[in-house]
């Protein structure tokens, strides 16, 4: 069951469980509502890097992971995705090997976002990223 917690004007929230089907449930909400704010052209990318940090949530995390998406007043050409789960140690990024199954999600946000980042909550972290949105 996925809690909608808001979706009007330049915020969108949503809860999900800690179990397996949050990943695919998040990648559709995401692209749903950045088709809605007509951002189709960032909706690929923001839905694949929410898809690492919900997997890093269910993998290292018990308890529901929250989803974020923000349109910042004054920064009209940014688009901040949040992903927060109730474990407070924040993810490290490190270098997978090419044998390596795992370990590249944080590289990948890294890599493929203006920036990100990650900040303590009252009950657990959040992690964020920023994406260019074209004008």
């Amino acid at each position: 069951m996925i809690g909608v917690i808001d979706t009007d004007g330049g915020c969108a929230e949503w809860t999900f469980p800690a179990e397996p089907g949050a990943v695919r449930s998040a990648r559709a909400v995401v692209r749903g509502q950045l088709h809605g704010w007509d951002l189709d052209c960032v909706a690929d990318l923001a839905a694949l890097l929410v898809s690492e940090l919900v997997t890093n949530s269910l993998r290292h995390a018990t308890g529901p992971i929250g989803v974020r998406l923000l349109r910042p007043a004054g920064l009209g050409d940014t688009l901040r995705v949040e992903v927060s789960d109730p474990l407070p140690v924040p993810p490290r990024e490190r270098v997978a090997h090419p044998e390596d199954e795992s370990g590249r999600g944080l590289q990948l946000v890294a890599g493929s976002s203006r920036r990100w980042g990650t900040r303590p909550g009252a009950k657990g972290k959040t992690v964020w990223f920023e994406l260019a949105v074209p004008g």
